[in-house]
């Protein structure tokens, strides 16, 4: 039944008695994370979901605890932020601070990946409630986004082959090229510092482009280099520079009202898990190390 159809239906029957309430809809879907792959949930019907919750309370946090999840967005593929295993399941060091902030509020965690520059759009639409997935802020996000508390410090890495002499640190990278996830961080950077910046979709198809040459450089987390290297250490490829001073990486959310209290929720939920040592040990199990403070980060 097309749009307009439905709609006359939803018009007549309104008029017919003001007692009955009817909800109608033409059943479409946002797309803006692409090809989705729901985690731990029931399909589609939990990400239409938090949608509705929010329209209907009014109150993000309200809605979340009255539908007993906490829907949130990931890529999945970006090891050890968020990847899968052996065995096929998700983890990773933000899907764990996921669950550990879901049970502060009292609710499951239930996980959605997608790729990178569709994130965004499925919370702006409100199919998410929150996008945890090492975000860094920048001032463009922080105009359209509130953001929580930092739950770690991270250095940003310039990464070229191992016989690459010419890029030796950022300022190198005017009239180069780099391969960076379309519209994050590191590809705004690349840009910012003269790159011609091509856009793939995950971690291994940027350093593949650079040891096939099909890339100078390309600019990632340091930590993420460091758990590829380790994973590869055959690699012919560096680290040929690192940022100065190491960057937050918090959890973006819609602002309004409506996620006030939210914020205040997960700001109190992250010092929580801080303050038990239970954050320093989520991270010293992907990383090696602990980058939950700012003194650690660099």
């Amino acid at each position: 039944m097309k749009k307009k159809a439905v709609s006359m239906i939803c018009t007549a029957m309104a008029a017919v008695s003001m007692l009955a309430v009817t909800a109608c809809g033409s059943g479409t879907a946002d797309s803006g994370a692409g090809t989705a792959n729901v985690v731990d949930t029931k399909e589609s019907k939990q990400e239409d979901s938090a949608g509705e919750d929010q329209e209907g309370s009014g109150d993000l946090l309200e809605a979340i605890q009255q539908r007993g999840e906490l829907i949130v967005a990931m890529e999945g593929t970006w090891a050890p932020w968020t990847y899968h295993d052996e065995e096929d399941n998700l983890v990773g060091y933000d899907v764990e601070v996921a669950k550990a902030i879901a049970r502060e509020l009292g609710v499951e965690a239930t996980f959605v990946e997608g790729e990178w520059d569709g994130l965004f759009a499925g919370m702006d639409s409100g199919r998410y409630d929150l996008v945890i997935n090492g975000v860094e802020p920048t001032e463009e996000r922080r105009q359209k986004y509130d953001f929580s508390e930092p739950y770690g410090y991270i250095r940003t890495a310039l990464v070229v082959r191992s016989d690459n002499e010419e890029i030796k640190g950022f300022e190198d990278l005017e009239g180069k090229s780099t391969a960076n996830s379309i519209a994050s961080t590191y590809m705004i950077l690349a840009e910012e510092y003269g790159a011609t910046a091509t856009g793939v979709d995950t971690l291994d198809q940027t350093l593949d482009m650079v040891l096939s040459g099909r890339a100078d450089a390309t600019l990632n987390a340091e930590v993420s280099f460091y758990d590829y290297f380790k994973i590869h250490p055959e690699a012919e490829l560096k680290v040929a520079a690192l940022t100065d001073e190491a960057s937050p990486v918090l959890i973006p959310m819609r602002k309004g009202p409506q996620t006030e209290r939210l914020r205040s929720a997960v700001n109190e939920a992250i010092a929580a898990i801080r303050e038990s040592g239970e954050l320093s040990a989520i991270s010293e199990k992907y990383f090696g190390s602990d980058i939950s403070g700012a003194e650690t980060g660099n």
